[in-house]
């Protein structure tokens, strides 16, 4: 494999982008996850324990926040895609891959795709969670809300303590994250191309006030072969709740078991 300098790659971007020191041996499958927008890696910090152990779960660390809180956040979706190929590839190196992403991380992980794809190596498969289409026309606009307006749409999606908005250090922290991922959502634009031809599974909230289940349904209209789709009870964020059942799910779609925790 070649070296970080060869690749183009700065020492500790590698690292930095995936914060979770690689497991002993050599995997059959790493596993990309991609966190919601406000969120960081620590989101999938207790998902390996689930998973077999031949599947390697690798959280993938966005600018501006948790260790890389110094840095500045991306204000677009492309340019985060165009940020995280390289190193995906040789965090990949030789081993199968796959994708999961929540929210902002969805659409991130379906960029991500496409674009491997067009070097000749795509993923095994993409699973995304909890955001509708990107064709599909969405409200617009949160970003630009008041601070209390803002934070309280953020609150309605039950991801965040309601108690947070009465931290006020704690919120200057958040604020501006937020708003600069949904500045990379709400900005992004659609392009319409060919159908992607790796295998997707869908999930989502039964309960989930922005992406309902026909919109879920709706990646179907992107996709060569039809999604498996998996709704479970719960809001935006079912997947906190639902964890074990999410992760089990995704195992099955992988063609991996499920850690006995007996």
């Amino acid at each position: 494999m070649d070296s970080v300098s060869e690749t183009g790659l700065r020492p500790g971007e590698l690292s930095a982008w995936f914060p979770i020191a690689p497991l002993t041996g050599k995997p059959e499958l790493r596993l990309f996850c991609l966190h919601h927008g406000g969120g960081g890696a620590s989101a999938y910090r207790d998902w390996q324990k689930l998973l077999d152990p031949r599947v390697e779960v690798v959280p993938v660390q966005l600018p501006g926040r948790e260790g890389r809180f110094n840095e500045p956040c991306e204000l677009s979706i492309r340019r985060l895609t165009e940020r995280l190929t390289e190193p995906i590839l040789h965090r990949a190196g030789d081993v199968p891959f796959a994708f999961f992403g929540h929210s902002m991380g969805a659409l991130l992980s379906y960029e991500l795709t496409y674009e491997l794809g067009a070097r000749g190596v795509p993923p095994q498969h993409l699973a995304l969670s909890g955001f509708a289409p990107p064709h599909l026309t969405r409200p617009a606009g949160v970003r630009l809300l008041p601070d209390q307006e803002f934070m309280a749409h953020i609150v309605g999606l039950e991801g965040t303590p309601a108690d947070l908005v009465e931290l006020p250090e704690l919120l200057d922290l958040l604020l501006p994250v937020l708003r600069a991922d949904f500045t990379a959502c709400e900005t992004y634009e659609y392009v319409e191309r060919e159908a992607l031809r790796v295998p997707v599974t869908v999930f989502g909230g039964s309960e989930d006030p922005g992406v309902e289940v026909p919109m879920l349904r709706r990646w179907a209209d992107l996709v060569a072969t039809a999604p498996y789709l998996r709704v479970f009870p719960g809001g935006h964020f079912y997947l906190q709740e639902q964890r074990e059942e999410l992760v089990r799910a995704l195992a099955d779609r992988l063609g991996f078991g499920l850690v006995d925790q007996k």
